[in-house]
């Protein structure tokens, strides 16, 4: 299992993906943050919020880069120092997006609700496998390694279920922020580029899941040498 060249030909598809996409989001959210907004990213995130009736989520301003998320438990959206107070497209579009999924959670959209609970696999799966795996090969037995591949699917769930989620996320903060006028025509175009850029980072975490739960699945069964309890 350990410095298999077969394990870095699997994961080299979605590497590759993650490198371009991270190269993407550094270079549009770089653009985005010279395009103009009227409103800082707590501003226009609070505006959305209020207009949907949620009064009630509190905006925090916290601490490291693009560390913006929401936080379902307390109702909160956090917002890192540049998309909190900055006047730029970026901002308002990465602050949308974060009150997208309080406007998820307060509709109790689908596949919100499927993510969150399946937080605690997608937490502790994958070093469950790594117990389950290394014991299954250890005493050659192939029940217990499939428990590790069941334990490692549990990660593999949360990150295709996350998919919608995150791309809804992105339709929503797009249409508010046009339909309350928080963005012109160019800033418009400066959000997309910016959400679009985000969304492909998901779309490589999620590839890399399944190709890395594939290579445990070919370690198992691929290489003829098939384990039995004895």
């Amino acid at each position: 299992m350990f410095f298999d060249p077969m394990y870095f030909l699997f994961i080299a598809p979605a590497f590759l993906l993650m490198l371009w996409a991270q190269a993407r989001v550094k270079s549009a959210y770089s653009a985005g943050m010279q395009v103009p907004a009227h409103l800082t990213g707590a501003a226009a995130a609070r505006h959305i919020l209020d207009q949907a009736g949620l009064n009630n989520v509190n905006i925090e301003e916290t601490g490291g880069m693009l560390s913006d998320h929401y936080d379902p438990s307390h109702r909160v959206l956090r917002l890192s120092h540049e998309v909190y107070n900055g006047r730029t497209a970026a901002s308002v579009g990465i602050a949308a997006h974060e009150a997208g999924h309080a406007l998820q959670h307060a509709q109790n959209y689908g596949p919100l609700v499927i993510r969150n609970l399946a937080v605690p696999a997608a937490t502790w799966g994958p070093s469950l496998a790594m117990i389950f795996l290394m014991i299954g090969f250890f005493m050659q037995s192939l029940q217990i390694a499939v428990l590790g591949l069941i334990a490692y699917g549990g990660l593999v769930f949360f990150q295709l279920v996350n998919l919608p989620v995150e791309f809804d996320a992105s339709a929503r903060a797009k249409v508010a922020l046009n339909q309350l006028g928080i963005v012109d025509a160019g800033g418009s175009e400066a959000v997309s580029n910016v959400l679009n850029a985000a969304g492909w980072t998901y779309v490589a975490a999620t590839l890399q899941s399944v190709m890395e739960l594939l290579y445990y699945v070919f370690l198992l069964f691929g290489r003829g040498n098939h384990s039995s309890d004895e």
